[in-house]
């Protein structure tokens, strides 16, 4: 027997990509450039090998599913930092929950938040649209009703709630929302979040803001859901924060993240996470730690980024579409026909991106559809070569 909600779920966007290029080649003697992932390729601090060296014998102890003590004062100390927070705001044994990567955690909050009773309604589960795909998955196996939220040009390119109707505002368990958005790069302002905040209140559902990009921008630090918190006397009721290293420091392979945020939501999600066995070996946890406690490494880590974007500006600044993000590492650029500019890319240049249509709904009338999606995640050179072959086709 299989779970019939395994069928509602469509083929993940990759291997949707893999089959738009089945049978098409790369231009003979050119390199191929795979952009279409947002895989850092930047190089992680060199105190990471180290720290995993010398916490070797940590393999052969279980993990604490809650992480380490050290782990989440460096954690909470990192968050009382970066967005200003009263020291007793974040209490690191009530308040945060070490993850093994965000991706996990963002997919198991769905089932930890959507009712599974015999009600009278379907819970609904709102998101972006586009969005990243975990959301509609999450939403779909927890037995929820994906809300798709349209995240354009019309809405600030991210998603408001204000046009959702009451009803599925009064049935919804959980929204998601994400800042610096994937793959827009738009970063949610005080008042979007003040919004997103006092609705999630009001209908008593839970809002995950998922803020992995936010250590990548380029005009300053970003807003935070829970600097937006501290604003409102410190109040986290139904408020999530989700944080991962893979961005930040380069570390994808880690699988290392948290979650931040109302202690009665933190303590449930760590309860579930008891039986799901998803906890970091004590190794990355002790990485994870020393990472979280230095930003060297992290100035750097943007100050690439930066450069990669004023070549996207310089080679690209004059196409129609070219919008610098807030946040992350994409371009969001509108090309007529995704799919169809996808293949020509491949075919002409040998660059590889993803079409838009695969991170949106299946809808005929979704704008997304024109778009496609570059991760500026190689280095200075590979990145720029891309974008001017990119820029030959455009």
């Amino acid at each position: 027997m299989v779970n019939e909600r395994l069928a509602l779920l469509r083929d993940y966007p990759f291997r949707r990509l893999g089959t738009l290029l089945s049978g098409l080649r790369a231009p003979l003697g050119k390199e191929e450039l795979i952009m279409s992932i947002g895989e850092p390729q930047h190089p992680y601090p060199d105190f990471v090998a180290e720290v995993l060296r010398t916490n070797a014998a940590l393999w052969g102890k279980y993990p604490p599913t809650l992480g380490t003590k050290e782990l989440r004062l460096a954690i909470s100390d990192w968050l009382i930092r970066r967005y200003k927070l009263p020291d007793n705001m974040i209490d690191s044994e009530r308040n945060i929950l070490p993850v093994a990567g965000t991706r996990e955690a963002l997919f198991s909050i769905a089932s930890m938040a959507t009712p599974q009773d015999d009600r009278k309604y379907k819970p609904t589960i709102l998101m972006p649209d586009p969005f990243y795909q975990i959301y509609s998955g999450a939403a779909i196996m927890a037995g929820a009703e994906p809300v798709y939220l349209p995240a354009s040009k019309e809405t600030g390119v991210l998603p408001s709630f204000s046009e959702v109707p009451e009803d599925l505002l009064n049935r919804a368990s959980l929204a998601y929302v994400c800042s610096p958005s994937n793959p827009q790069g738009a970063a949610a302002t005080i008042d979007q979040f003040e919004r997103y905040i006092e609705t999630a209140q009001t209908h008593d559902f839970i809002l995950a803001v998922d803020e992995c990009y936010s250590e990548i921008y380029y005009a300053g630090p970003l807003t935070g859901v829970l600097q937006v918190c501290k604003q409102r006397d410190g109040k986290l009721k139904n408020i999530l924060a989700f944080h991962s290293l893979s961005k930040r420091s380069n570390v994808p392979g880690l699988r290392s993240g948290f979650v931040a945020g109302d202690a009665r939501l933190i303590e449930a999600f760590g309860q579930l996470r008891q039986y799901t066995g998803n906890a970091s070996p004590g190794p990355i946890l002790a990485a994870a730690t020393a990472l979280w406690k230095d930003e060297q490494h992290v100035h750097a880590n943007r100050k690439l980024y930066q450069e990669k974007f004023d070549d996207a500006e310089t080679l690209l600044g004059e196409h129609p579409s070219f919008l610098k993000p807030d946040g992350g590492f994409y371009l969001w650029l509108n090309v007529g026909d995704g799919e169809a500019f996808t293949q020509k890319l491949w075919c002409e240049a040998g660059v590889k991106v993803m079409p838009g249509k695969y991170l949106s709904r299946d809808t005929e009338d979704a704008s997304s559809h024109e778009y496609i999606r570059v991760a500026l995640v190689h280095n200075r050179d590979q990145s720029a070569e891309g974008l001017r072959r990119l820029a030959t086709l455009l």
